[in-house]
């Protein structure tokens, strides 16, 4: 797969990101569930594939799989996203020096506030937001943001500087989304045209539009405003299958002068 330049980051990220998070939360998702040996050899599957973007959280309990299966791989060849829910600046900091541990890495290269709601996210998080200003300054993290669970949390979002990314639900038919496709998409322009990385999640509705994958990531591709997406797979053909649907898009895309 293409990369591409992440908002203003600085970051370069192909198209898909391997998703470590269905159904995730309480240190277990999906994915941690169908075994240690399997999650690693998944996660290095999309490194061989070209999608060297693994999407990770505190949450999700992937951490453990991404450090085994960095052996034996160029570290700087692979973007990692983790998520924290941690509120008040000490926690956040000890969170990410636990993260750092558990991945076994320098650094993190995306670190997002994970599933705010609230409009007023910024605030009331903003203890842990200076913590991961403070890291980034540092070079322990390359960009920060938050998952975003609300459309009143993405319209802040749209306007707080301190953001670098945002990870958002999006597909077409408005599954599992956080208001309708229509009312999101105007605020994810205004976001790359201020810098801002578009990160997108539910692509294929959290399940109901897994019969059209193709539909569903080609919709993403074509909006102009997204840079990458995360799905989480069952199978490893799955994902397969998926990194082909995206590399033949983007050969058409070149075919046409896009």
């Amino acid at each position: 797969m293409e990369k591409i330049a992440l908002g203003g980051t600085g970051i370069e990220v192909p198209r898909l990101a391997v998703g470590t998070g269905t159904n995730g939360w309480a240190g277990s998702s999906d994915q941690t569930r169908k075994g240690f040996d399997w999650l690693v050899e998944h996660l290095k599957l999309g490194y061989d594939l070209g999608a060297a973007f693994w999407d990770l959280a505190d949450q999700y309990g992937s951490h453990p799989h991404a450090k085994e299966a960095l052996k034996g791989i160029d570290r700087s060849r692979v973007v990692i996203l983790t998520k924290t829910t941690a509120i008040e600046y000490d926690e956040a900091r000890s969170a990410l020096e636990r993260f750092l541990r558990e991945l076994g890495t320098d650094y993190i290269d995306i670190v997002l506030l994970h599933a705010k709601s609230s409009p007023d996210w910024n605030r009331s998080c903003r203890g842990a937001m200076d913590a991961l200003a403070e890291a980034k300054e540092r070079g322990l993290v390359r960009a920060v943001g938050i998952s975003c669970h609300s459309l009143s949390a993405l319209k802040t979002a749209a306007e707080e500087q301190w953001l670098d990314v945002i990870l958002v639900r999006l597909n077409y038919a408005g599954a599992s989304m956080d208001a309708r496709p229509e009312e999101v998409i105007p605020v994810l322009r205004r976001m790359v045209e201020k810098g801002k990385g578009v990160l997108v999640m539910k692509v294929l509705g959290r399940g109901p539009l897994t019969g059209e994958p193709e539909r569903a990531i080609k919709f993403v591709m074509e909006l102009g405003c997204v840079h990458a997406m995360t799905i989480g797979h069952e199978t490893h053909q799955q994902l397969r299958e998926n990194v082909r649907t995206i590399e033949r898009i983007e050969r058409e895309v070149r075919g046409c002068g896009g």
